[in-house]
């Protein structure tokens, strides 16, 4: 019977998973983050006519080994990038908020902080006040809200200190951070990316196991523009893109409760259609997102039962599948979008002529 329900991220059947069932509890065990799967599974089974009462779900994330081998970061399983390629949308809010839905789904997380210009996750995690620790050349990450946070802005002065540094400074101050800090059996490496497609994106995609990336953008064409080309540049760089998030999808005014599409509304759903990448989902503009961020106590951390953590742990389930899909023993057939496939075709009828 219990191949007759399937987990709806992965699409293995309970069976395959090794799930149990006895006295009215359905034990399973899953190989990604996805504690929350638990109602679902539920419902699932007793569709099926499982004589089910309760659904009980642990977590051991599997390591997936990347699409490109590299060196491996030691303490770390899974190294996931979430980038925009273009700043001011959000991606920053995202990356935290989606680090701490990870946990939340039952996770062991890290965060690093690659955004070396303009850091900001360990204010939005609250810990920019404290420094880590470090013996001989290794340094621990500080912890916020029990994510382990590593971030050069725990090591300047003043949160307000520029930093002017040319590329090779860049270069090896990333290195620093990912190589010298102490995880401490990480499931996932949240990595904050900078703007753009630039020097950071190729030292990592170079040097560390990416398991995949996560792109954000919103709706509007402006942003749309920069994000086609980070999910181009992942896919050229060999880099599974396991979604993408449409952010700032919608205002709600907290007075009338009225809808405003201020950015437009689905630019990045149709661009995940176009390239065939999964759309994770859409996430409101709303003010308290960036109050709590601001205050260090981001959404999933301030309101655990609220609409749009909920929204943020279903991106999480589908972000920590998908990084176990993309990565399995099989190599995925991805069809090229159109726009590739005509450039492809143009450039062999020059080499023919």
């Amino acid at each position: 019977m219990l191949d007759k329900v399937h987990d709806p991220y992965l699409g293995d059947s309970l069976a395959e998973l090794g799930a149990t069932l006895e006295d009215g509890t359905l034990r399973v065990t899953l190989p990604y983050a996805g504690a929350g799967v638990a109602p679902q599974l539920l419902e699932a089974a007793r569709v099926a006519g499982l004589p089910v009462e309760r659904v009980e779900v642990d977590v051991a994330v599997a390591a997936v080994p990347p699409a490109v081998p590299r060196d491996s970061v030691e303490g770390v399983k899974n190294i996931i990038l979430v980038t925009s390629a273009k700043g001011g949308v959000g991606k920053s809010t995202v990356a935290a908020n989606l680090a701490l839905a990870l946990q939340a789904e039952g996770a062991r997380v890290g965060m690093l902080d690659a955004d070396l210009y303009g850091p900001s996750q360990a204010k939005m995690f609250g810990v920019e006040a404290q420094r880590p620790s470090v013996e001989g050349v290794r340094m621990g990450p500080v912890e916020g809200h029990g994510v382990q946070v590593a971030s050069i802005a725990n090591h300047l002065n003043r949160e307000d200190a520029p930093l002017i540094w040319r590329g090779a400074q860049l270069h090896s101050a990333l290195n620093t951070l990912l190589r010298q800090t102490v995880w401490q059996d990480v499931d996932y490496l949240i990595v904050d990316t900078p703007p753009g497609t630039g020097d950071v994106h190729l030292t990592l995609t170079q040097q560390i196991p990416i398991a995949g990336a996560v792109v954000v953008s919103t709706p509007q064409e402006i942003a749309l523009l920069d994000a086609r080309k980070g999910l181009k540049m992942f896919r050229q760089l060999k880099v599974p893109v396991l979604g993408v998030v449409e952010n700032m999808n919608m205002f709600i005014c907290p007075h009338c409760g009225g809808e405003s599409h201020i950015f437009g509304h689905d630019g990045a759903q149709l661009m995940s259609l176009k390239y065939l990448v999964n759309f994770l989902g859409s996430l409101p503009l709303d003010a308290r997102i960036q109050q709590q961020t601001d205050e260090g106590c981001p959404t999933v951390v301030a309101e655990p039962d609220g609409r749009i953590t909920e929204l943020f742990r279903e991106m999480a389930r589908k972000v920590a599948a998908a990084a176990l899909l993309e990565n399995r023993a099989h190599e995925p057939v991805v069809p090229q979008d159109a726009d590739d496939l005509i450039a492809g075709q143009v450039q062999e009828i020059r080499w023919n002529i």
